[in-house]
C-alpha cells in the first residue's frame, strides 16, 4: 500500500466524489439515447444514463486505486477530465460529448477543475521505486 500523498487523497476523495455522483445521477435520468432524456443534476449538472456510467467507473477505480496506483490513477484521471473540459469547452454548453455524454458550462468547469487538480495531485506525489529482479 502506498503511504500517505496527495494522489492518494485525490484517488480517494475524487473516486468517492464521483461514484455518489454516478448514482445520484440515475435519480434524475437513466435514458441512454444519443443524449436521450438530459436531466439537470442538483439543477446545475447535465447527466444522462451514459455521464453517470463515466462518473461510477471513474470513481470506483479511483476508490480501487487509492491504495495502490494512486499517483497513476491522478495523472491519468486528470488527463481524461482536462480533456473532456476542453472538449466540452470547443463544443459549447448544452451541446453533448460523442453526441452522447451531455455537457454544459458547469459540468466544463468542474471538469476542468477535476483535470487539473489531478494532474497537480499526481505530479507533486513521488513516483514509486521500480524494483528489479535479482541479477541472472
Amino acid at each position: 500500500m502506498q503511504a500517505s500523498s496527495p494522489a492518494r487523497l485525490y484517488a480517494t476523495v475524487a473516486g468517492a466524489v464521483l461514484t455518489i455522483a454516478g448514482i445520484i445521477g440515475f435519480f434524475y435520468s437513466g435514458s441512454f439515447g444519443s443524449p436521450g432524456t438530459v436531466d439537470d443534476m442538483l439543477g446545475i449538472f447535465a447527466v444522462n444514463g451514459w455521464g453517470n456510467v463515466v462518473h461510477l467507473a471513474t470513481g470506483l477505480v479511483g476508490l480501487a486505486a487509492a491504495g495502490y496506483a494512486a499517483r497513476t490513477y491522478a495523472l491519468a484521471v486528470g488527463l481524461f477530465y482536462l480533456v473532456v473540459a476542453i472538449w466540452g469547452f470547443i463544443i459549447g454548453s448544452g451541446d453533448s460529448i460523442l453526441s452522447i455524454v451531455p455537457v454544459n458550462a458547469c459540468d466544463n468547469v468542474l471538469h476542468l477543475i477535476l483535470g487539473l487538480v489531478g494532474l497537480a495531485a499526481g505530479a507533486a506525489s513521488p513516483a514509486r521505486p521500480r524494483t528489479r529482479g535479482a541479477p541472472g
